[in-house]
């Protein structure tokens, strides 16, 4: 793992970078693209003139025109069928939801079409359709616009699902998933929009299968992933100053999960805990914890740790929204149970 260190630091300092915002490098990824393919199109909410509702489409409709990049009405079992009717015909359909919560109105088509076509069809048909969107908990935008949809989304069969957290690993898994030959659905956390970095010039993409070691460590491994990976950093420091040393891993693909960097950790570590803003019903967390039971029970010094959201709607106002999520607070504590 510290080479893999070394050869990133030295990647910095060869290859020049520019400083984007994580929706502008939304943005540039899938600009990009289809500048790259023509097949390549947009369709959602005000994601025309007006540019998304995060300005992740923003100039897009100027440059391709109004066919590839189409407003629609306010109906997203329409346009998502739409999308993927597309997609069955050749295209490549990148499918905004101004708000991830508004895709439960698409669910039908996103089950049944979506994800299981290529199966149903015998092969006859492909999906190669990105849905996308804003989601998660964010600063005080009620219960019905705070939905972590990842939890409803994993049992599909057929589809893929990724989490961006930083400028660089959204546009990495942005062009990826349109090239990718399988729906994909790309979590984006409504809160992390205007992290900035330094992202490389040159052409790239992250694997869609690929977790990320955010940082190397010997006592405990934290997986975790989207908004929740910079609480855990945050917890991280105050866990170094207390003598211990976490090693931080961003699971970015959420189906399905990688285990061979994650069971590599475990290996390593012998004690995990879990940190996600997803429900804990029903949870990726829940999923996770039964994945690495199965699979590296026998490393496992210690049960594992799973800290989620609480099974409520998030609260409107603010200082009962962030009760009903983790704090680095709790996963300091967690981490101190873990290895006594």
């Amino acid at each position: 793992m510290k080479v893999v260190g070394v050869i990133y630091v030295t990647r910095s300092i060869l290859y020049p970078r520019h400083e984007l915002l994580l929706f502008e490098a939304l943005r540039e990824g899938l600009e990009e693209e289809m500048e790259r393919d023509p097949r390549v199109c947009v369709m959602g909410e005000d994601v025309g003139h007006y540019g998304g509702s995060y300005k992740v489409t923003k100039g897009l409709a100027t440059k391709f025109g109004d066919l590839r990049v189409l407003d629609t009405p306010i109906a997203e079992n329409s346009f998502t069928g739409m999308g993927i009717g597309a997609a069955m015909t050749g295209l490549r359909p990148v499918i905004e939801g101004m708000n991830m919560g508004f895709l439960l109105l698409a669910f039908n088509q996103i089950s049944n079409n979506c994800g299981m076509l290529h199966y149903t069809s015998g092969g006859q048909f492909t999906i190669p359709i990105v849905i996308r969107g804003p989601g998660g908990v964010g600063r005080q935008l009620g219960a019905e616009h705070s939905q972590r949809l990842e939890s409803y989304f994993q049992s599909v069969p057929g589809i893929q699902m990724v989490a961006c957290s930083t400028p660089y690993n959204a546009k990495g898994l942005m062009k990826a998933a349109l090239r990718s030959e399988n729906p994909v659905i790309l979590f984006e956390h409504v809160l992390l929009y205007n992290l900035k970095e330094r992202i490389p010039d040159e052409d790239y993409i992250c694997n869609l299968e690929e977790a990320e070691m955010v940082r190397p460590g010997e006592h405990v491994t934290i997986l975790t992933y989207s908004r929740m990976r910079y609480h855990v950093m945050q917890a991280a420091k105050t866990l170094v100053n207390k003598g211990y040393d976490p090693e931080v891993i961003d699971i970015r693909s959420l189906k399905p999960f990688d285990l061979y960097t994650i069971g590599n950790s475990v290996k390593k570590t012998h004690r995990v805990l879990i940190v996600e803003e997803c429900m804990r019903t029903g949870g990726i967390g829940a999923s996770l914890t039964a994945a690495i039971t199965e699979n590296f029970h026998d490393y496992l010094d210690a049960p594992i740790i799973c800290l989620s959201s609480q099974d409520v709607p998030t609260p409107y106002a603010g200082r009962l929204e962030e009760w009903t999520v983790v704090q680095p607070a709790q996963i300091v504590t967690a981490v101190e149970q873990l290895c006594q």
